[in-house]
């Protein structure tokens, strides 16, 4: 693997790929048709950019790392955000040890050098005018123009593309010349109870069972209820409420009463009433019914996920005063 080009007399130092570990659980027609996205059917033919789209912690970073792994192809992620500028897109000059300047190539242009695939993740909250440096390489030209170092950069043949992109208040409005760049759009669903399950079996595989049932019981109902909680966030509950009970294993507590404590730490009070919750964002949407037949239902009051349920070590974890929690 080279660690640098040479493109018009300007040398320009290559980043190095992503090596995270994962696996694609569940939702295989999304990951077929990003693959899709990605395919030339004939040589005059040119991949395509996709938008991946869905709420935060759904998924969308993990899928298109999917799709580069199922390519065998090096994969590259560029973190956008509100202050990305043209050169961070594109290439740095930094201060070599030598005291000369040396030019630093993004995980992007390195993606385009090497034949890679980049992700630009959460794209809709970079503005304009990164974007338009980024016209000529979403379209049949196929290169970007660094003006800080002065010379064109082409992609190779292989390079490949996706953008992801969070549905939140917090993003600025992409422009269309920029948008009609970035086809089709592939939007990821909340996954099904059993992938969800496993899901959480794959990154917490020494979680006991009662956890990841209370844990994924309380996702699917979210998801049923419309509300924006992740199987993300249920990661970081269940991972939280682990390391409770790991850190004060001279104490035991009731595992639901952890569980619950976490919910609230990670998430907040919003997450203890799945229902009222559903209620106050129907009403800020303009809305007038929950969903078909969960209008009246949360839990049994005897479920340790309903808001009153107590179970019977409440009062022992609420008044140990050597507990952590």
């Amino acid at each position: 693997m080279k660690d640098s080009v040479e493109i018009d007399g300007i040398r320009l130092h290559l980043g190095h790929p992503d090596q995270s570990d994962g696996e694609w659980i569940g939702q295989r027609d999304v990951l077929k048709q990003l693959l899709a996205c990605w395919l030339v059917v004939d040589e005059r033919d040119l991949p395509l950019t996709p938008r991946l789209v869905g709420t935060p912690g759904i998924g969308k970073t993990s899928l298109a790392m999917a799709g580069a792994r199922s390519r065998k192809q090096e994969l590259y992620i560029y973190q956008c955000t509100a202050d990305t500028r043209p050169e961070d897109l594109l290439v740095t000059p930094v201060l070599a040890e030598s005291g000369r300047i040396q030019y630093q190539a993004s995980p992007l242009v390195t993606a385009m050098l090497r034949g890679g695939v980049c992700v630009l993740d959460e794209g809709n909250r970079m503005n304009e005018k990164s974007w338009a440096s980024l016209a000529p390489l979403l379209d049949h030209r196929r290169y970007v123009e660094s003006i800080v170092a002065g010379i064109t950069i082409p992609a190779h043949t292989d390079f490949r593309c996706a953008v992801t992109m969070n549905d939140d208040d917090s993003t600025f409005e992409i422009p269309d010349y920029i948008l009609s760049r970035l086809q089709p759009t592939l939007a990821l669903g909340y996954p099904t109870r059993n992938d969800e399950m496993a899901i959480l079996k794959y990154h917490l595989p020494f979680a006991d069972a009662d956890m990841l049932s209370l844990t994924v019981e309380f996702l699917q109902q979210s998801h049923e209820l419309k509300l924006d909680f992740s199987t993300r966030d249920g990661i970081n509950v269940l991972r939280y409420a682990l390391k409770q009970l790991a850190s004060d294993p001279e104490h035991p507590v009731a595992r639901d009463s952890v569980w619950r404590d976490a919910l609230l730490k990670c998430l907040g009070e919003e997450a203890s009433d799945l229902q009222a919750a559903a209620e106050r964002k129907r009403r800020s949407l303009g809305g007038n019914s929950l969903p078909m037949g969960l209008g009246d239902f949360f839990f049994d009051p005897n479920h340790p996920l309903h808001p009153d349920y107590e179970s019977e070590s409440d009062d022992e974890f609420e008044d140990d005063d050597d507990s952590d929690f």
